[in-house]
């Protein structure tokens, strides 16, 4: 029998791989798991004039699907709902955008820039 994985362990780890990678790629961080009722948003980042809110997510194998693919539309919605809470809290006149951190069972890393867009209502 397999001993349990330790999930939060293994995240913290791919969050803080995810931070190095976009610092290397002249980001600055700005909050790391910022939590709220709603859920919560793993690096708030700075890419030059935008604010960049991060969903870092890991997969050991893309057996049940890739890492990116596992940020559904109700994921996007509590991301939303927490970016929000985020400005509420910490105004900011900047343009905002959502990046995806995908990291595989290798530490290879797919940045995808402009996840997602938040649809007007």
């Amino acid at each position: 029998m397999k001993p349990p994985r330790d999930t939060s362990r293994i995240g913290a780890e791919a969050e803080r791989l995810a931070e190095s990678f976009l610092n290397e790629q002249g980001l600055k961080t700005l909050a790391r798991n910022h939590r709220c009722r709603y859920g919560e948003i793993d690096l708030v980042m700075r890419d030059g004039a935008v604010l960049v809110f991060v969903e870092v997510r890991f997969r050991r194998s893309n057996q049940f699907g890739t890492p990116a693919e596992t940020v559904d539309r109700r994921k996007q919605k509590r991301l939303i709902t927490t970016a929000r809470h985020y400005l509420n809290t910490n105004p900011s006149t900047l343009p905002c955008r959502f990046d995806v951190i995908a990291i595989d069972g290798q530490n290879r890393i797919q940045w995808i820039q402009h996840a997602f867009a938040v649809e007007s209502t």
